[in-house]
């Protein structure tokens, strides 16, 4: 049974119960905040491994709440997956851009939410430790999970780590937006195409302080290709 922590953030008593209990019988550990101070508080004792957090909240939204937990060194790591009623498309890509991992629409089932939590906790420990990969001027750190410019890491979140892993291990090679989903997200998790180029966007824009964004190459009718070579 596994000993991992979920924040579970959520201002509806009966919801934040309902997916609590389900959350503690499938043998994880859950803290609970009813808004942002309460999660602010709860992270301070303890970094959990994953987030659950409701948009609107009492204090400040739930989108609020992810982009300072993504902004923030000790917690840009933890992945996040929203919790909203809010169904519409602008909505879900205002949640990934935010910083979200994975975003969940109400009213969900139990077992979809099991599945996207433990697809989440796979992609965000996934790397393959032992080995160094260099690319351009960046190095991929696969026992040290991370990716650096000489001395200065690339601060990514899990996804992005992901994404350029496995852009840097698979070079000069066009991967299509639904077998980027495959390779990165997995086949077995629901995801919209669009969100790859959601995080296509977020990755280029934390390597353009690098000098780095031309590496993510777009292939007009194609998908996204990783090269040192011009476009």
């Amino acid at each position: 049974m596994t000993s991992r922590q979920i924040l579970l953030v959520e201002d509806e008593r009966p919801i934040r119960e309902m997916v609590a209990f389900g959350l503690r019988r499938a043998g994880f550990e859950v803290v609970e905040a009813e808004d942002t101070r309460g999660a602010r508080a709860r992270i301070a004792d303890r970094r959990p491994d994953l987030v659950l957090v409701d948009w609107m909240l009492p204090d400040m939204s739930g989108l609020e709440l992810t982009r300072a937990l993504k902004k923030d060194k000790d917690t840009r790591d933890v992945p996040v997956i929203m919790l909203t009623a809010r169904a519409e498309e602008q909505d879900k890509v205002s949640g990934l851009e935010g910083g979200a991992d994975d975003y969940i629409t109400k009213p969900f089932s139990p077992r979809e939410l099991l599945a996207r939590i433990n697809a989440v906790l796979r992609r965000s420990t996934s790397a393959v430790p032992g080995e160094l990969v260099a690319a351009g001027a960046l190095t991929l750190d696969t026992a040290g999970h991370r990716i650096t410019v000489g001395e200065a890491s690339v601060p990514l979140g899990p996804t992005e780590y992901r994404l350029l892993s496995f852009f840097m291990t698979h070079p000069e090679r066009v991967y299509s937006r639904s077998q980027l989903l495959d390779r990165v997200w997995g086949g077995n998790v629901y995801v919209e195409e669009r969100t790859v180029d959601v995080h296509i966007r977020r990755l280029r824009k934390a390597l353009e302080g690098f000098d780095a964004d031309r590496l993510i190459q777009t292939v007009r009718g194609a998908g996204y290709r990783f090269s040192t070579r011009p476009s």
